[in-house]
């Protein structure tokens, strides 16, 4: 078996730059069976980042999460976020509280905040900074933050402990990479990539099937290397069945040219100015 390469949080703790990210699990009991089989093979893979959010599916994907990983919670780096709504001083706190209990753990590793809400920083920061001291998460970060929402978030009592900021990222969503990536990357701060291949919309364009042809891979497993040739990021694809997986994690194999990412950039081309930070 393949070693996943890792990539090390401000911490210095090593964790997978390839995970498995749960959005849209647990919506349909017919692929529940699929969709743990998937995680769980994942373990075995070495794709030890599993992200999830109380959000997702209203609970009901860290409620799936939590049966995956039963027996196996030592193995797994452990990801869930905090809606807005949700992240006053207390009432993150309990939020916190009740997605443990749907997991069926005492710790989370990574809490992020969804987005940014109506709740002061300050405020939300004093919370997860209160769950670290209880021992209820071992570190906390964001997502969907701009560069501003950064800086702000980074000069605040407390704030340059941020572990990552989890943002729309794939070849198709490339602003990032003119400001907030590099400024992160300045920082020691990775980004967590979601939808890294744009919910399989992307995979249709003509040089993606052509750089596959090349390697022997598929278009999707393009478009997932293609992210995970990039400095400091984390790809957290969705895979809801097995073969899914596999396809997912032997996109680690798959070396881009020179020439490949030429093509690419043609195909989809790197921003040349500030854009905002786009959301799915």
């Amino acid at each position: 078996m393949m070693q996943v390469p890792t990539l090390k949080l401000p911490s210095g703790e090593a964790v997978p730059v390839l995970g498995q990210g749960t959005w849209m699990m647990a919506e349909d009991a017919r692929r529940r069976a699929d969709e743990i089989a998937s995680l769980q093979l994942g373990l075995d893979l070495g794709l030890t980042l599993i992200d999830t959010a109380e959000m997702y599916a209203d609970g009901a994907s860290e409620t799936l999460v939590g049966e995956a990983i039963a027996g196996r919670r030592d193995e797994v780096f452990l990801v869930s976020k905090v809606l807005p709504s949700n992240a006053g001083r207390t009432a993150a706190i309990r939020a916190c509280e009740r997605s443990l209990a749907r997991l069926r753990t005492d710790r989370i590793d990574l809490y992020l905040l969804h987005w940014r809400g109506n709740v002061p920083l300050s405020e939300t920061l004093e919370a997860f900074e209160a769950l670290v001291r209880g021992g209820k998460i071992r570190h906390w970060g964001v997502s969907n933050f701009d560069p501003a929402d950064m800086a702000e978030l980074e000069g605040l009592p407390g704030g340059a402990a941020v572990a990552t900021n989890q943002v729309l990222y794939n070849l198709s969503r490339r602003g990032i990479e003119y400001d907030l990536l590099p400024a992160c990357r300045a920082r020691g701060v990775p980004l967590m990539a979601y939808s890294p291949i744009e919910q399989g919309r992307i995979l249709r364009q003509p040089v993606l099937a052509k750089v596959a042809a090349r390697h022997g891979a598929t278009p999707a497993q393009v478009a997932l290397a293609w992210v995970l040739r990039q400095e400091g990021v984390i790809a957290i694809p969705k895979a809801g069945r097995p073969a899914h997986l596999r396809e997912n994690h032997d996109a680690l194999r798959l070396r881009l040219t020179p020439e490949d990412c030429a093509e690419i950039d043609r195909a989809f081309p790197p921003p040349t100015r500030p854009r905002p930070l786009e959301m799915l």
